[in-house]
């Protein structure tokens, strides 16, 4: 831990690495309870695999691979919704198709462009440490949209979230609200890429969340708490990465998914402990009644 401060220090590469971490934490922290709390994980991890399609297209045209990123994550985002919204009876298949066409598209278009670039490999697997100071103000706007919309639309997204059918009694634009989630995702989730990559990009944006959710209901704490936990894992690894040199998005993710499975254990164990001791008291209570009877 000492020699990553002393490195942290002094090289600017790990103070950029700091920061998107911070950034990615709170767009994960936010943006993941709604996909835990609304359960559309699937349809999260096809707008995730489908960017590929975006960063392809972008790196053959020569621009910017997130600019190729954030357009197709949100014409999937768009997409992927209306079907759910529409096609309920065969969603699962067509959201896989699409996920498959999306991944397909991007490494046709890969395939096509002169020359590999070796930097689309952090776009697949993360690479944190790879993250500069202009994609730090990109991810810096992306997440200033993030929370402003949550910060508007906190009370339409909390209703569509727990009971859709109440919010549209209430006169509430469901459909125009359930877009607009997705495309809060879709941004998270161009966020999280240079974090842990496309591949591993829905385990960061639904285990915080995921591990928050077993300790409370409250939506705006379990936003506080997986905020605060993406961070704590985003450092963990990030840390662990750097001195053992491994990846550092696979280790991010195993961090996650360690403690997540700590949580569970934790939360199964102090349940069990709960119902033990109600029944003590309980036993005690009717033995009391049987003795004074």
């Amino acid at each position: 831990m000492g020699e990553f401060l002393r490195a942290l220090w002094q090289y600017p590469f790990l103070q950029n690495a700091v920061l998107a971490g911070v950034l990615s934490s709170l767009a994960c922290g936010v943006t993941g309870v709604y996909v835990v709390v609304k359960r559309i994980t699937f349809i999260s991890g096809g707008i995730a695999h489908a960017v590929l399609g975006g960063i392809g297209v972008a790196y053959y045209l020569g621009k910017d691979p997130l600019s190729g990123a954030v357009i197709a994550a949100l014409l999937s985002a768009f997409l992927l919704g209306m079907i759910n919204l529409t096609a309920r009876q065969h969603e699962d298949t067509i959201i896989g198709a699409l996920w498959a066409v999306g991944m397909a598209t991007g490494i046709i278009f890969i395939t096509l462009t002169p020359g590999y670039s070796v930097d689309l490999m952090s776009f697949l697997f993360g690479n944190i440490l790879m993250v500069t100071a202009p994609v730090l103000w990109v991810l810096f706007s992306l997440d200033l949209i993030i929370l402003l919309l949550v910060v508007v639309f906190y009370r339409q997204f909390l209703l569509v979230c727990y009971d859709e059918e109440y919010a549209r009694l209430r006169g509430l634009p469901v459909r125009f609200l359930y877009i607009l989630l997705l495309a809060l995702i879709a941004l998270t989730v161009v966020v999280l890429i240079k974090v842990v990559g496309l591949i591993m990009v829905i385990a960061l944006l639904t285990l915080p969340a995921a591990v928050a959710s077993l300790f409370t209901y409250d939506l705006s704490r379990m936003m506080v708490s997986a905020t605060g936990l993406g961070l704590i894992f985003i450092w963990v690894g990030l840390v662990i990465s750097y001195n053992l040199n491994l990846p550092s998005g696979a280790t991010i993710v195993i961090i996650a998914g360690l403690c997540y499975l700590g949580a569970l254990g934790l939360r199964k164990l102090t349940h069990q402990v709960g119902r033990r001791q109600k029944a003590a008291v309980l036993t005690a209570k009717v033995t009391a009644d049987e003795e004074e009877s």
